[in-house]
């Protein structure tokens, strides 16, 4: 580990360190709403499939605020667009501790759907853009580990201190991510790579993302297939433990915990090897595993066995995804690399934002069969990503800053 930081200096490892925690924080936040479904159903009187409207807007939402911060970034910079954007998803997640019925929990969701869009593009360009080229494979699946170490916090959450705050104090807890902020601001430079000449320029970005339009479509096409990719197989999982396979919550909280560190193992180590194999052979390889290991994932008949298959297969879907912050900044064009990686990321998410009510809705169809439909989604969409991956093309090793600057 010494040697990969080998030569950096102390902005970088602070850079990396912001971004990391600021999506590990964004999605701790998110992730607490998934442990509690059925509580809040069952609070506000309605089902789980109601409930889940509320992941589906914040999902829906998340490209408004990609596209808003992103484009907030590349005209003022990734540091104070950063800094904006964790004090507002801070204070989103904590009013939705206060809903006084389902609707304004919602409303809430989607508000804070918009803030979380936001985070992570910002979150990434300041990265990638600040490290080492030779590092960027380790830093992106370090960066994307943030989101299942998000998880994985979360399930702590639950697993401890549910039974004793309920569901509203599980929000509450989560204006925690407000304390980075102080860390941002002390520690934190500018990216190198933002080029406040170019900044200036009216609609640049708009003119950039205009003349990409080809590779923003096909971006868009492999967000969607990744994004349905993960909250298919995280989103509903909690539920299927708890309603289908009727385990404790403890039990949830341990299992969610095991599969989250098969996530951020997996992240990072296939993050590093796309340094060496390249990024999209990496990308195709960890799909290919999801599908060998989903029988396990979804039918094995003891827990254990169960929460074996899921630590697999988040160390396969996650392992994918740790690849996706430097590949797409790799292929973001110049002057909206604030924006671009983002923006098809979470454009990917709207169009993926069905699946919770989707899932759900099958299930309950099924008779309350929660396996199959998580299979229903996650196996064809890891054959998607394997074909459109081997379509596209990489920009492995692409110069950042000089590029900005030329």
């Amino acid at each position: 580990m010494a040697g990969i930081f080998r030569g950096w200096t102390s902005e970088q490892k602070h850079v990396l360190a912001a971004s990391f925690l600021g999506w590990s924080l964004d999605a701790f936040d998110y992730f607490l709403l998934v442990f509690v479904l059925k509580d809040i159903a069952a609070e506000f009187k309605t089902g789980i499939t109601e409930v889940s409207l509320a992941i589906l807007l914040t999902l829906a939402m998340r490209p408004v605020g990609a596209f808003l911060f992103g484009r907030a970034a590349d005209r003022w910079g990734r540091r104070p667009v950063l800094m904006v954007d964790v004090a507002l998803y801070s204070v989103l997640e904590f009013a939705s501790g206060f809903s006084p019925n389902l609707t304004t929990l919602i409303v809430l969701r989607a508000l804070y759907g918009v803030a979380m869009g936001g985070e992570w593009g910002v979150g990434a360009s300041l990265t990638m853009e600040s490290i080492p080229p030779q590092a960027r494979g380790f830093a992106s699946g370090l960066l994307q580990s943030g989101y299942p170490a998000g998880y994985f916090l979360a399930s702590i959450v639950y697993g401890v201190l549910f039974q004793y705050i309920g569901w509203r104090g599980m929000f509450m807890v989560g204006v925690v991510p407000a304390l980075l902020l102080l860390y941002i601001r002390q520690t934190v430079p500018e990216s190198p790579g933002f080029n406040r000449t170019l900044a200036a320029t009216s609609g640049r970005t708009l003119e950039v993302l205009r003349r990409n339009w080809r590779l923003g479509i096909y971006a868009v096409i492999l967000m969607t297939a990744f994004n349905l990719f993960s909250h298919g197989s995280q989103d509903i999982y909690p539920t299927f433990l708890q309603v289908e396979r009727k385990l404790s919550p403890h039990v949830v909280s341990l299992i969610a915990i095991i599969y989250n560190i098969g996530a951020i193992c997996g992240g990072v180590l296939f993050g590093s090897l796309s340094e060496r194999f390249g990024r999209r052979a990496c990308i195709v390889a960890a799909a290919i595993f999801s599908l060998i290991v989903t029988p396990l994932w979804a039918f094995a008949p003891a827990t254990v066995l169960l929460a074996v298959g899921a630590f697999l297969m988040q160390f396969a879907v996650q392992g994918a995804w740790g690849i996706i912050p430097v590949h797409l900044n790799e292929l973001s064009p110049d002057g909206a690399r604030g924006t671009f990686p983002g923006f098809v990321y979470q454009l990917g998410n709207l169009f993926a934002s069905v699946n919770a009510t989707l899932q759900t809705g099958l299930a309950a169809a099924l008779g309350g069969n929660y396996a199959v439909a998580l299979v229903v989604v996650v196996a064809p969409v890891a054959l998607i990503i394997v074909i459109v991956t081997i379509l596209g093309s990489e920009a492995k090793g692409t110069p950042f800053a000089a590029r900005a600057a030329s």
